[in-house]
């Protein structure tokens, strides 16, 4: 086999990849979500293999690792199992994760740590996939949240109003990052490093979905994630954070969006004071530079919609 077969094959079989990995995220918009269903369908096979009585899926106690440079979630549901019906955790997670492999494949490196905890870290590809989904705006078309949208936002600005006020140095800090996040993909989209459906010279309009010649290059030619810089890792792990947190139907009406858009708002600073974008990295390393405007397309996304759905305010493109 010559090198141009070899590298045709190589492109089939990350666009046949890439495909697979788009419709599984695209199912879930939020990682935690995603591993929830998985989850529970591996589950749902052991229990019935083994005839046990399923119950249901929210405890299967999956929790988020404190990591900044990985996105690590752990799950006790073996140790939950072993209580309930009397049996060895280890064993217990070794079928359970046998049969997650069979329905969630490779998308997942899968840890078993006594004394029975399930540790289940995303790949890079899985990873890429669900960046993508959310630069190209998969938050907006969030299809089981359309009918009640309107009615949280009335309710969430009624709250604002009447029992909370809003915290305006917070709040500006989030707006300015996420009026800078629009300001840096217009010039990325000025200076042809991105396409936008819309040139967004009005600034009062919404944005518009981003629109690539070719896929994002999230991952390099090894199909490792390109962006693995401290803070690149810090700013990934702090949006899955927020995404789970965004799309959890458990968290109460008290939760505080400010605090997590702060989070978020001060991991992108963090990233873009280390980050480079234009000058060599976009001369010597586009493919760099395209990948963190991903990240910045990723972010911008999410702060729309935390400000928009969970603030209650407008998302201002410019300050």
């Amino acid at each position: 086999m010559d090198d141009r077969t070899s590298g045709k094959n190589h492109k089939e079989l990350f666009i046949y990849n890439y495909v697979q990995l788009s419709t599984l995220v695209s199912k879930d918009t939020a990682l935690k979500q995603l591993l929830y269903r998985l989850l529970t369908n591996a589950l749902s096979i052991y229990t019935s293999k083994d005839k046990i009585p399923f119950t249901e899926y929210k405890k299967l106690h999956l929790s988020k690792g404190r990591y900044k440079d990985r996105v690590l979630y752990i799950s006790g549901m073996a140790l939950w199992l072993s209580k309930s019906h009397n049996r060895n955790p280890m064993e217990i997670a070794s079928a359970i994760v046998s049969h997650f492999l069979g329905i969630g494949g490779d998308v997942f490196t899968i840890e078993i740590v006594p004394p029975g905890w399930i540790y289940l870290e995303l790949t890079d590809t899985l990873l890429a996939a669900w960046l993508q989904s959310l630069a190209v705006g998969s938050l907006e078309e969030v299809g089981e949240m359309r009918e009640m949208r309107e009615i949280e936002r009335k309710e969430i600005l009624i709250t604002n109003s009447k029992c909370k006020v809003l915290n305006t140095e917070r709040l500006f800090k989030i707006q300015y990052v996420y009026a800078r996040c629009c300001s840096l993909l217009r010039l990325a989209h000025r200076e042809g490093l991105i396409k936008l459906r819309e040139p967004l010279l009005d600034v009062s309009s919404a944005f518009g979905s981003v629109i690539f010649t070719e896929q994002i290059p999230w991952l390099d030619c090894d199909q490792k994630l390109r962006l693995n810089h401290p803070n690149e890792s810090c700013l990934i792990t702090k949006l899955v954070q927020v995404v789970d947190d965004l799309m959890s139907p458990d968290l109460s009406r008290s939760f505080d969006w400010e605090k997590a858009g702060m989070n978020l708002s001060q991991a992108f600073e963090n990233f873009w004071s280390k980050c480079r974008i234009w000058g060599e990295v976009k001369i010597c390393s586009p493919e760099l530079a395209q990948a963190r405007l991903g990240l910045v397309m990723v972010t911008q996304s999410v702060l729309r919609f935390l400000l928009v759905e969970k603030l209650g305010v407008v998302a201002l493109q410019e300050l």
